[in-house]
C-alpha cells in the first residue's frame, strides 16, 4: 500500500507544506526553493531568482492544503501500482524525470512571457504518472467519484486534452497548465525510450 518511494514522497511533502505554514519559514522557502523564472529577479523585494535546484525543489512546495491534498492522493492511487510493478528505482527516476521535465517546460514558459511568478507543487510529476498508469494498465477502471467508472487510458486522454486546451487559451489562472503538459510529455518519451520506441535506445527494452 505505501511503497518506499510513494511512502517518502507522502512524507516529505507533508513536513515542507507544515513548514510553509510557519510565517519565519515561508519566506525563504518561497524565496530559495520554489521555481521563478529565469533572468526576474523581482518578488521578495529583488532577492528572488532561479536557482539550479529548483526544477526539483519546486514540487515539494504547495500553495494550500487542497492542493496538496489532491496531489499526493493522485500520486497515491496511480503511483502504488506503478512502483510496485517498475521496482522503486525505476519508479523513482521515472517521477523525477517528469518533474524536472514539467519545470523547464514551465521554465521556458514563464521566462518569456514577462510576468513574474514563481511555480510550485508536484503536479507535473503526478501528470507524469498518470500518464504513466494509462499506458501501462490502458483498460483497468478508474472510479470518478467512487462511482463512475472509465478506463484509464481515456481518463488519461481527456486530462490530456483539458490541459492542452486550458494552456492554450490561459482559462485557468494561477495554474501551471504547461508544466501539466511537460510531466506528461517527458513521461511519455522515457516509456517509448524504455520499449526501445525511440531512435536512441537502451541496451535491452525494459517493458
Amino acid at each position: 500500500m505505501f511503497p518506499p518511494v510513494i511512502k517518502n514522497l507522502l512524507i516529505l511533502n507533508g513536513l515542507v507544506f507544515l513548514a510553509m505554514m510557519t510565517p519565519p519559514l515561508y519566506r525563504g522557502i518561497m524565496q530559495w526553493f520554489a521555481l521563478w523564472p529565469i533572468g526576474y529577479p523581482r518578488f521578495l523585494g529583488g532577492s528572488a531568482l532561479f536557482l539550479p535546484w529548483q526544477p526539483v525543489t519546486y514540487s515539494f512546495l504547495h500553495g494550500g492544503f487542497t492542493h496538496l491534498l489532491f496531489n499526493m492522493f493522485a500520486l497515491w492511487i496511480f503511483g502504488v501500482q506503478l512502483e510496485n510493478t517498475w521496482g522503486t528505482r525505476r519508479f523513482a527516476v521515472f517521477y523525477f524525470v517528469c518533474v524536472i521535465g514539467a519545470g523547464l517546460i514551465q521554465l521556458i514558459v514563464a521566462s518569456s512571457s514577462g510576468t513574474v511568478y514563481p511555480t510550485v507543487g508536484a503536479s507535473g510529476g503526478v501528470f507524469g504518472i498518470l500518464l504513466a498508469f494509462g499506458m501501462m494498465f490502458p483498460n483497468q477502471p478508474i472510479y470518478i467519484y467512487f462511482l463512475f467508472p472509465i478506463k484509464a487510458k481515456w481518463l488519461v486522454i481527456i486530462y490530456g486534452v483539458l490541459e492542452l486546451w486550458a494552456a492554450v487559451t490561459g482559462t485557468q489562472a494561477g495554474v501551471a497548465n504547461f508544466a501539466h503538459l511537460g510531466g506528461m510529455l517527458f513521461g511519455f518519451l522515457l516509456i517509448q525510450y524504455w520499449r526501445g520506441k525511440l531512435p536512441i535506445r537502451p541496451g535491452r527494452k525494459k517493458y
